[in-house]
């Protein structure tokens, strides 16, 4: 069901739509199944933690998750078990120079960003020398 945006803005291109809310997605629909990179919010209720995990975590995708809570330890718990590469917590622009930027499944392997960006295109080698040889 769509409650806000959806039309394309032509002025912009043919690539680029209104920011969109839908709700009530089914799981088998194409927007829940396919990594959306644009201002799409497809919504689910859902009764309990454990639910809202097995529904975020139902996907090929892994980039991002986003969501909303007070509890800090709750928080925490959540994003733990959540299968993405990043989360937002209480913030949706959560991206950062000195961060680590990737996703893991169909999202992608490896990061960019921070130092640990780096790391995929180097090779560590250890060397042992003992002078009392």
């Amino acid at each position: 069901e769509l409650v806000l945006g959806g039309s394309p803005l032509k002025r912009k291109g043919p690539s680029y739509y209104d920011p969109t809310i839908l709700t009530n997605v089914s799981s088998d629909s194409r927007i829940w199944k396919t990594e959306t990179f644009g201002p799409v919010a497809p919504i689910r209720p859902f009764e309990s933690d454990e639910e809202a995990l097995a529904i975020a975590n139902d996907s090929n995708a892994g980039l991002a998750a986003y969501f909303c809570s007070r509890d800090l330890s709750r928080a925490f718990q959540f994003s733990k078990r959540l299968e993405c590469g990043i989360v937002g917590i209480n913030e949706g622009i959560i991206s950062h120079c000195v961060a680590p930027f990737g996703g893991i499944k169909a999202s992608g392997f490896g990061r960019e960003g921070s130092p640990l960006g780096i790391a995929d295109y180097l090779e560590t080698k250890y060397v042992f020398l003992n002078f009392n040889a």
